[in-house]
C-alpha cells in the first residue's frame, strides 16, 4: 500500500501536513499587483470551513461536489475540503457550454455546485431544472451579483461562515470525518474530452492518487519552499495532481498565474523549479 508522510488517503495526508507546515507558504496569488501568500495553516483552516459548510448543507459520505473555475485558491480549498469530509470532487472545464455542463452534472449525480463568477453561474442556471439532484449553487466571486438572489445559491464566504458555526457546535466533526474515507473509496472523477462519443468519468481512488504521488521522484527531486506555477486547467488530471496533490507530498509553494497570456511574465517573477506543461504551450 502506498503511504505518503505515513498516511494512506488524502484527507489524513493533507491534515498531517497542514499541522506540519502550518506557518510555511502554501500557495501565491497575484493581488492588485502583488503576489499574496497563504500558509498551510490558512488553506487548512479554510478547506475545513468549506467542507464543513457543505456538511452543514446535507453533505453526506460519497457526494459529488462539481467545480468550474479558472485555477484560484478556491478552488484548493473545496477540492480539499470536500476530499475530507469523504465527498468526491469533479473538475468542469470553464470552456463547458451549458449542456456539457448539464450532462457531467448528471452523469456524476453532483449535489453541490462550485461557479467562479457571474459567467460560469449562469451556465448552471440555464439547466438546473433539469438536474433535479442539485442542492447548492455556491459563487466564490459575487461580482456583478451582489443584488442578484436566489434560494439555491450562496456566495463562498457565507459558506465558510457556515463551516466555522458548524465546526463550534460540532467540537471533533472534523478529524471524525477525517477518518472516515478508505484507501479504495473514490476521491475525484475525471471526465474525458468527449471527442469520440459522451464523455466518460475516471474513476480514481485515495490509493490511485497516493501511488501516483510515491513516484513524484521522477518528476523532480522533492525540495520544499520549491516554487511551482499553475496555469493549465485543475479539471485536468495532470494539473490537479502537479498543483494539489503533488504539493502534499514535497512542500512546494503553487503560484496561481493571472492568466494564460501572463505565464512569461509569471514564470519570470516566480522562478519555478518544477514547470508542467504542454507542447502547444
Amino acid at each position: 500500500m502506498a503511504l505518503i508522510h505515513g498516511q494512506d488517503t488524502l484527507p489524513k495526508l493533507f491534515r498531517h501536513v497542514v499541522r506540519e507546515r502550518a506557518d510555511r507558504v502554501a500557495m501565491r496569488e497575484k493581488d492588485l499587483g502583488i503576489w499574496r501568500a497563504i500558509t498551510w495553516g490558512e488553506y487548512g483552516v479554510r478547506a475545513r470551513h468549506t467542507g464543513l459548510g457543505l456538511v452543514a448543507l446535507g453533505l453526506r459520505p460519497g457526494d459529488v461536489v462539481s467545480i468550474i473555475a479558472e485555477n484560484r485558491p478556491e478552488w484548493l480549498y473545496t477540492d480539499m475540503g470536500t476530499l475530507a469530509v469523504a465527498g468526491v470532487t469533479n473538475g468542469i472545464y470553464t470552456t463547458d457550454a451549458p449542456r456539457q455542463v448539464e450532462y457531467i452534472v448528471n452523469d456524476s449525480g453532483s449535489r453541490f455546485f462550485f461557479a467562479e463568477n457571474e459567467e460560469q453561474l449562469d451556465k448552471i442556471l440555464e439547466v438546473r431544472a433539469r438536474c433535479p439532484q442539485l442542492v447548492k449553487i455556491v459563487v466564490y466571486d459575487m461580482d456583478g451579483l451582489h443584488g442578484f438572489r436566489d434560494e439555491q445559491v450562496m456566495p463562498f464566504e457565507a459558506l465558510l461562515g457556515l463551516g466555522a458555526r458548524h465546526e463550534g457546535e460540532h467540537p471533533g466533526a472534523w478529524d471524525a470525518l477525517v477518518e472516515l474515507p478508505k484507501p479504495d473509496d473514490l476521491a475525484i472523477l475525471v471526465y474525458t474530452s468527449g471527442t469520440t462519443g459522451p464523455p466518460k468519468g475516471a474513476m480514481l481512488s485515495h490509493r490511485n492518487i497516493l501511488f501516483q504521488l510515491g513516484y513524484a521522484d521522477f518528476l523532480a527531486e522533492p525540495r520544499e519552499g520549491d516554487q511551482q506555477l499553475s496555469f493549465l486547467p485543475l479539471s485536468h488530471v495532470a494539473e490537479r495532481t502537479f498543483s494539489v496533490f503533488y504539493p502534499l507530498r514535497t512542500g512546494a509553494t503553487v503560484n496561481f498565474a493571472e492568466s494564460i497570456d501572463t505565464v512569461p511574465d509569471n514564470i519570470r517573477e516566480v522562478a519555478p523549479a518544477v514547470f508542467f506543461a504542454v507542447p502547444r504551450i
